[in-house]
């Protein structure tokens, strides 16, 4: 039962992390807000499941498109939306409302494309089981759990140990300073946003097999993700990792032995006061000006 649960928290925890993770990424590069990343996972899926379903296109092959297509989306919205409000002057505020109405617009025309109900992926594994310290687990969630750790890994590479990363991280400290140097920090910034939507439409799309498709699938998810950056300590990608992580076990064991009923009650409830009495999160994050 134990081991069940703990496989169980670390999945559903793994996938917070990414989504909080996209989160992170936008703030630290940019020191914007974006509050569509969760309708950026659903519309991932409903991609996967075009290029799956549709076109018959093989699940790997569907995932790398929906991911590079939801890089790019995002690339696009931090020049096409993003830049132009900044250039106004129309200030943080607007940038926030902005991705708020964004997230309506993919609920939208996922509803449009696709419709209200819930479509299921193909099965893409041959099995229905597999054996992890003899409990008899999904595929689907098992790769989910590995895609998720393979990712957060990858990443903490690309930002440690290449010379973009490396740029990425100081245009993130100092704007002025990067360009200085020769850091393109536009491109940093665009970078930034591409990543975090490709996260979120990867993530969908590994889901999509598990939970199924539909035009809500992200609003509770995105809801979590967000809770887990900034219990962890918003900007900080570890801390998003830590924070989904938290959020994944807690949820998994309150619904295990409170009740499903109060899951996401106690859940943000502790998120309160863990922001009551640190509200930097976790990893004490600095704020950025």
């Amino acid at each position: 039962m134990i081991v069940r649960l703990i496989i169980g928290a670390l999945m559903i925890g793994a996938v917070y992390s990414v989504v909080g993770i996209g989160y992170s990424v936008i703030y630290r590069a940019s020191g914007l807000m974006s509050l569509c990343q969760g309708d950026m996972l659903m519309f991932g899926a409903f991609l996967g499941l075009f290029f799956n379903k549709s076109l018959g296109l093989p699940f790997p092959i569907a995932l790398l498109f929906t991911t590079v297509l939801m890089f790019l989306l995002g690339m696009g919205i931090q020049k096409f939306l993003v830049i132009p409000l900044l250039k106004k002057a129309s200030g943080f505020a607007s940038v926030i409302l902005c991705t708020l109405a964004l997230s309506y617009v993919l609920q939208n025309t996922a509803l449009i494309g696709w419709g209200a109900r819930m479509f299921q992926f193909p099965s893409i594994f041959k099995t229905n089981s597999i054996n992890i310290f003899g409990i008899g687990v999904a595929p689907e969630n098992a790769l989910v759990l590995g895609a998720a750790i393979l990712v957060m890994i990858i990443l903490h590479l690309f930002m440690t140990k290449t010379k973009f990363g490396t740029a990425m991280r100081a245009a993130a400290l100092d704007e002025t300073a990067a360009s200085a140097v020769g850091i393109n920090v536009g491109v940093t910034k665009g970078v930034a946003w591409g990543i975090a939507s490709g996260l979120a439409g990867a993530i969908g799309c590994l889901l999509g097999p598990v939970y199924g498709v539909y035009t809500t699938m992200g609003i509770l998810i995105g809801q979590k993700g967000f809770a887990g950056a900034v219990s962890g300590g918003y900007g900080n990608m570890y801390g998003a990792i830590i924070g989904g992580m938290f959020f994944g076990f807690a949820e998994t064991f309150i619904s295990a032995y409170i009740s499903t009923s109060y899951k996401d009650c106690i859940s943000f409830g502790i998120l309160i006061i863990i922001l009551t009495f640190m509200p930097t999160g976790i990893l004490k994050s600095k704020v950025l000006e």
